[in-house]
C-alpha cells in the first residue's frame, strides 16, 4: 500500500492513538503528493507524474535524518489534465473539484492537530490550483503553513544531462520524465515506441513562449500529434538514475528547511 514510500513515513499506518499522543504536531510535516492520470506518448504510461513524485519523494525519505517528523498522505492520483484529454486514457478533475479536494484535505490535517502541509505537486498543468488551494487554506487558517512545490523546482542536474534544445524545450514525455521513468517503473517503458517531437517555434523576435514568462494557453494536440513534447529516444536509465538521486536530495534539503520554518511574526 505505501509503495515507494517507508513504511515508517506512511501516514495511512499510523493508529488515530498515535496521532492524538503525537508530540510537536505543529512541526510534523504532512506531505500530500498530487499527480495526474494522463498521457504520456506511446511510450510511457498515464501515471508518469504520479509514479515520478512518490519516486522521489520515496528516495528522499529514505535518506532524511531520521529524526525530522515526515509523514506523506497517499498520492492523489488525479488532476487537471484537460490539455491532455484528447487522447484516450487521459482522467482529468476540474479546477474546481480539485481545489475543493486539496482544500477538504488540507482542513482534515489542519483538524488532527497538524500545522504544515507541502503540496508536491508532480504534474506541469497545475502549479496555478496548488498555489491558489494553499493561499485559501492559510487565509482561513492563519495558523496553517502551506508549501505549494512543484516536484521539479528543487536544485537538481536534470539540465545538465540533457541537449541544449532539450533543455530549453522538453515538456512532456521527454527525455527527462522517460529517463527518471526508466529508474523508477523500468518495466512499463516502451523505449521502442520513443518518439522525438517538439513544438513549433516562436520566432526569435517574439517574446512569447509555450511554457516561461509569456506563455500562450495551448493544448497537447496544438502542438504534438504524438503526445510526446521532447526527445524519448536519448532517454536512458543511467540519466534516470542521476535524475532520481539529483531531486531526491534536493527534496531532503527543502524537507529540513520546512522543518525549520517558523511564521513571521509582525508587530500589531
Amino acid at each position: 500500500m505505501h509503495s515507494f514510500i517507508p513504511p515508517q513515513h506512511f501516514f495511512p499506518y499510523l493508529t488515530w492513538t498515535d496521532i492524538q499522543t503525537m508530540p510537536n504536531k505543529e512541526d510534523v510535516v504532512i506531505i500530500q503528493p498530487v499527480g495526474a492520470i494522463e498521457q504520456h506518448g506511446p511510450h510511457l504510461p498515464l501515471i508518469v507524474d504520479a509514479a515520478i513524485g512518490v519516486g522521489v519523494l520515496g528516495r528522499a525519505l529514505e535518506k532524511l535524518d531520521a529524526s525530522i517528523p515526515v509523514y506523506a498522505l497517499p498520492t492523489l492520483y488525479y488532476g487537471k489534465s484537460n490539455e491532455h484529454w484528447h487522447f484516450p486514457g487521459t482522467i482529468t478533475l476540474s479546477t474546481e473539484t480539485l481545489t475543493a479536494i486539496i482544500m477538504e484535505v488540507g482542513e482534515s490535517i489542519y483538524q488532527a492537530g497538524f500545522r504544515k502541509l507541502v503540496l508536491m505537486n508532480s504534474h506541469g498543468g497545475q502549479p496555478q490550483v496548488m498555489q491558489m488551494a494553499a493561499r485559501d487554506l492559510h487565509v482561513k487558517y492563519n495558523d496553517f503553513l502551506i508549501f505549494p512545490l512543484f516536484t521539479w523546482r528543487v536544485p537538481h542536474i536534470t539540465k545538465e544531462l540533457l541537449t541544449p534544445k532539450e533543455a530549453q524545450l522538453g515538456m512532456h514525455a521527454g527525455d527527462a520524465e522517460t529517463s527518471i521513468m526508466l529508474a523508477i517503473l523500468p518495466e512499463q517503458v516502451k523505449m521502442e515506441k520513443a518518439v522525438a517531437e517538439y513544438p513549433p517555434e516562436h520566432p526569435e523576435s517574439s517574446l512569447l513562449s509555450w511554457e516561461g514568462k509569456l506563455p500562450v494557453a495551448w493544448v497537447t494536440r496544438d502542438i504534438s500529434k504524438s503526445g510526446v513534447i521532447g526527445d524519448a529516444t536519448t532517454a536512458t536509465k543511467e540519466k534516470g538514475d542521476r535524475i532520481l538521486e539529483s531531486v531526491a536530495d534536493g527534496w531532503v534539503q527543502v524537507l529540513k528547511d520546512i522543518y525549520a520554518f517558523k511564521q513571521p511574526q509582525t508587530d500589531e
